[in-house]
């Protein structure tokens, strides 16, 4: 993806997916998140009936993924940017730290994901994804 875009917001969701995708700290995630921001996952392969989560189940479930995952990463393919929200397009990858149901430490897990971001006060205040993740081994 250029980096050419000139929206701050685009800027900030980029600076975001770096932040989760080296596993930073909770502390460090809290700078980007609203305090009252809610995560929406919609249905999807590890979360059958989707879920959400306000600003301290979502910084608590990324101190799981710290102890879930050796490394992660977030290839933003596209972003798109209008008034207050932001629209990226990502392939995420991550390798597992454990065993995860029937897969192997070590697998590398993939999802294509589509992430609407709402900004408020320059932070986000809600963030939907559309986690479409590839085939799961029976």
């Amino acid at each position: 993806m250029s980096e050419e875009s000139t929206h701050p917001y685009v800027h900030t969701a980029l600076r975001y997916h770096e932040a989760v995708a080296r596993l930073a700290p909770p502390e460090e995630l809290e700078d980007f998140l609203h305090p009252d921001m809610v995560h929406t996952q919609l249905p999807n392969a590890l979360f059958p009936a989707g879920v959400e989560r306000d600003l301290t189940a979502t910084l608590a479930a990324s101190a799981t993924a710290r102890s879930l995952l050796t490394g992660q990463d977030y290839k933003v393919l596209n972003a798109v940017a209008s008034g207050s929200q932001v629209a990226l397009e990502v392939v995420w990858s991550g390798t597992l730290a454990v065993p995860f149901g029937t897969l192997p430490a070590g697998h590398i897990m993939r999802a294509h994901i589509a992430a609407f971001l709402e900004f408020r006060d320059g932070k986000i205040i809600a963030q939907r994804n559309y986690d479409c993740y590839e085939p799961l081994p029976a």
